[in-house]
């Protein structure tokens, strides 16, 4: 079972998310446990801060690091064990990725720290984490959107989560690529047909025409996704196909 733990000022922005879909069927068949803690009730003073002024001046409030190491030490008063991530979601933090999300998967626990306001004590960061993560290149008002991608991200990895564990290899990214187009019925609808493949039964052609086309979305999104994706001999061959074509269509 993966433990997850986050630790928040906005407790109920967790409810509703955490209690409907593939997590809460996660939860309920016991493949995950989830908490959110209250961040404020690890403070000692009378109005339960978590913020104080910047060092040095500036605009805004910066968290302070003892509520956080109060709540890690209540969490884990054993210390952080060999299988465990404790994650500051942050705008500086490296990207989150589905690499990263098959890694949380495969822990004991995970701990996510949500930052609000101007900023967080670098040394929670210093001290206390292990990854610092990021959505991508944007500002969000605090760490719990975030946290919540990363709960998803992961615990729809987690084998018994999806009603098919095919599912999540057949996934964008899975492989290195983006996922292909999908159709269901009507097999035509306002005269936009269903690609006659799909409809052949012949499934030697429906999965070639599937990697073509995830190939395509891939080289026509995002490039940048191609040097680092694992690719047959057969993706090369098929890629040069699809440059031809795009230098033919360009001419």
């Amino acid at each position: 079972m993966l433990q997850i733990d986050v630790l928040t000022i906005f407790p109920r922005m967790f409810a509703a998310p955490l209690d409907e879909g593939i997590v809460a069927r996660a939860r309920e068949r016991g493949l995950a446990r989830i908490g959110v803690h209250d961040l404020r009730e690890h403070t000692t003073d009378k109005h339960r801060s978590v913020d104080d002024k910047a060092f040095g001046g500036g605009p805004g409030m910066v968290m302070k690091v003892e509520p956080f190491a109060r709540a890690l030490q209540s969490l884990m008063p054993e210390g952080r064990g060999a299988r465990t991530a404790v994650v500051l979601l942050s705008p500086r933090g490296q990207r989150f990725d589905q690499q990263c999300a098959v890694e949380f998967a495969g822990l004991e626990r995970l701990v996510l720290l949500c930052g609000r306001y101007e900023g967080i004590d670098e040394r929670v960061r210093e001290a206390l984490c292990t990854h610092e993560l990021s959505l991508g290149d944007f500002v969000l008002t605090g760490g719990e959107t975030a946290a919540l991608a990363v709960i998803e991200a992961s615990v729809r990895l987690l084998p018994g989560a999806l009603g098919d564990d095919e599912s999540a290899a057949c996934d964008s990214f899975a492989d290195g690529l983006l996922d292909h187009p999908h159709y269901t019925r009507p097999a035509e609808n306002e005269g936009l047909a269903v690609p006659q493949v799909l409809l052949s039964g012949d499934h030697g052609r429906v999965r070639a025409w599937r990697r073509k086309q995830a190939l395509r979305a891939t080289l026509e999104r995002r490039p940048e996704l191609l040097p680092a994706a694992r690719l047959s001999s057969e993706d090369r061959a098929l890629l040069a196909e699809l440059e031809s074509e795009r230098r033919a269509l360009a001419s």
